[in-house]
């Protein structure tokens, strides 16, 4: 049941989306920005300058988090090393932000990172009644629950 749950999650989320990445700051508190993220069965990929300062973050602390709309991800991100050299993020990239992919994906300062979800969360309404959408990854447990505050 969670597996079939999940690829429908998946399936419904699509080939990739602009969310809002958030990254621990040295020293304490949180950062996040907008980044053109790709998914690939289950794993979603971005890229970053390695100057910027989530490349920094996330190499120093590499649990991160995704939101975007009324989905909430937590998660563990791994460099990859430079986009161009992972022809199958840079054909999916290119078709779904091709102004990006032309601009940064070449550069050599690039980094690939792979995000894999530990949690997911989200809201769902279902006949009107607000429900959450809950996936615990290392229980492999799926949960949908009334919204009751």
């Amino acid at each position: 049941m969670f597996e079939e749950k999940l690829a429908a999650f998946w399936q419904e989320f699509g080939p990739g989306r602009k969310m809002v990445l958030s990254t621990a700051r040295a020293g304490g508190g949180v950062s996040s920005r907008m980044m053109s993220v790709v998914q690939l069965e289950g794993v979603l990929y971005f890229q970053t300058d390695c100057a910027m300062r989530k490349y920094a973050q996330l190499l120093a602390e590499p649990r991160a988090a995704l939101c975007e709309g009324n989905i909430q991800l937590e998660g563990v991100c791994r460099e990859m090393g430079r986009p161009a050299g992972c022809p199958w993020f840079c054909e999916a990239y290119r078709s779904l932000y091709p102004g990006s992919f032309e601009r940064y994906t070449p550069l050599e300062c690039e980094r690939l990172f792979a995000f894999e979800s530990t949690s997911i969360r989200r809201w769902l309404y279902i006949e009107g009644e607000p429900h959450i959408e809950l996936f615990d990854m290392a229980l492999r447990h799926h949960e949908l629950r009334p919204y009751c505050p």
